[in-house]
């Protein structure tokens, strides 16, 4: 029996899993990635840990499967999209930190393209709405502040990648310079009706096309890996961005079918088929992972801050030790006692899109205590993604389609049984948790099998979907929509601050 790898690379750490023929985990390595905090409103991370904890796990599970190269069939790459990596072709060194997707420093830039009048060309272009949270911006920041970056770039020295385009790099020792249409499409360069590089887009930056990645569709031989790496070359198959290749991993092949992964932030995706669906509720549209040439759309809203604001409880308020406790502490009251929290720490993204909005919490009286706080954290998570839902149906409804009738999730928060229902109250259609919740490296490896044969084609994916738990409504409309009228109204609060 042959099995597939998933490299999976996460904002929080480096992952890499072995799936058999059923979809089934066989084996998981994981390290830690060490997050960099120059100054309020960046991130980084260092991009030799990106690889070098990557690789690392790809032979420690190999280990722990007992398995040897030779019983690898393809490998899939999946990433946190936007994180923007330059390095010199000729030494394979970055020039620079990789600055991460939650990254800020860019949004003086995006207000002076804002000015000059490019949302519109942007959004019909690309889909997307100006914002620092793409990758663009970041790659002309680092142009324009990395010590002899713009010149080494036009004499055609550097090349531009996210962090999937940095893995194939590393993985084939310099040789290939490649993306897919799915991470392509987040960097606001992109021409997601012709699948390329807008030369309009690169000239509005400034960016030298010279920087540029090849675009391959997401299932495709990407390259092969240098033998020296694993122990014997192995074709690259698949390659998608974390969110696009969850909703491939969750089989949401069709239009209408939504996913939700509740990580670091929470990406809601809808998959609109072949429609290029323009959003009036302050979404996005973005190429959802292709299989051959002809473009695939998904709507998608993104929550900047989901699971970490549990990590902000552990971290910076010490109200937890460990993430797995605060269930348990939500549990003990039976309700929030009034209190809502908006955690808007890096501003707040889809469908508010305010970047200087901040963290706010309301409701407090002298009862409250700890375990109110956890459970308006817990459910700000809840909160945040109903208004995404609520507002992707809206623009399905309005080109003539359905509201979204069931929602299907995965990431580490979506194993909390108290968030689950809650959310299934708060949109009042069921929650559908998968037995196999790792669904972004799953999607990975089902596009890596999809170009090499060890799949034949989407209905058998289909098939291998299982349901481990429906979460069906058990709130009354009535009760969900005046508690989603309380959310609002402290959004309203958080960007007024």
């Amino acid at each position: 029996m042959t099995y597939l790898l998933a490299l999976d690379q996460g904002t929080s750490s480096s992952r890499s899993i072995v799936f058999d023929r059923e979809g089934r985990i066989v084996a998981i390595a994981q390290r830690e990635l060490p997050q960099i905090y120059p100054q309020p409103g960046w991130v980084e991370h260092d991009p030799m840990e990106i690889w070098r904890g990557q690789l690392a796990t790809a032979r420690e599970v190999l280990a722990r499967a007992g398995l040897q190269p030779a019983d690898i069939h393809a490998i899939g790459i999946t990433n946190q999209r936007e994180t923007t990596l330059l390095w010199n072709r000729r030494t394979g060194q970055p020039v620079h930190h990789a600055i991460v997707w939650q990254d800020r420093r860019a949004e003086p830039l995006c207000a002076r393209l804002r000015a000059d009048g490019m949302a519109d060309v942007i959004r019909e272009k690309t889909g997307l709405v100006i914002d620092a949270y793409f990758s663009g911006t970041k790659l002309r920041w680092l142009l324009d502040n990395v010590a002899g970056a713009r010149a080494a770039a036009e004499r055609g020295e550097l090349a531009f990648g996210t962090v999937d385009s940095w893995l194939i790099w590393q993985l084939t020792g310099g040789k290939v310079h490649a993306t897919d249409v799915s991470n392509a499409s987040r960097t606001m360069l992109f021409d997601v009706h012709r699948n390329q590089w807008d030369a309009e887009l690169l000239e509005a930056l400034d960016i030298p096309a010279s920087l540029m990645p090849e675009v391959k569709p997401s299932s495709a031989h990407f390259a092969d890996t240098d033998a020296a790496l694993l122990g014997q070359s192995l074709p690259i198959g698949g390659v998608a961005g974390d969110q696009q290749a969850a909703l491939f991993g969750q089989a949401c092949f069709g239009p209408g079918m939504a996913k939700n992964t509740y990580g670091t932030g929470c990406f809601l995706l809808m998959h609109t088929g072949e429609a290029f669906q323009p959003s009036t509720n302050g979404l996005l549209v973005t190429s959802a992972a292709q299989t051959g040439a002809q473009p695939q759309y998904a709507m998608e809203g993104s929550v900047f801050v989901g699971g970490a604001v549990v990590q902000w409880l552990r971290d910076g308020l010490q109200a937890i030790k460990g993430s797995a406790e605060v269930q348990g502490l939500a549990e003990s009251v039976p309700d929030s006692g009034g209190v809502m929290m908006v955690p808007a720490f890096t501003g707040l993204g889809a469908p508010y899109w305010n970047a200087e909005a901040r963290g706010i919490v309301t409701g407090l009286t002298r009862g409250t205590t700890m375990a109110h706080i956890a459970r308006a954290a817990l459910e700000s998570i809840a909160y945040q993604s109903a208004a995404l839902l609520q507002a992707m149906s809206r623009d399905a409804v309005a080109a003539g389609g359905s509201a979204v009738a069931e929602l299907r999730v995965d990431g580490g928060a979506c194993v909390n049984d108290l968030l689950m229902q809650f959310q299934a109250d708060l949109l009042g259609i069921p929650v559908l948790r998968p037995e196999v919740t790792e669904t972004t490296a799953l999607g990975a490896a089902y596009l890596a099998g999809l170009s090499t044969g060890f799949y034949d084609d989407i209905r058998q994916l289909s098939q291998l979907w299982r349901v481990e738990r429906r979460f069906m409504p058990t709130m009354g409309r009535p009760q969900a929509e005046a508690s989603m009228a309380r959310w609002e109204r402290a959004v309203r609060q958080a960007i007024a601050t």
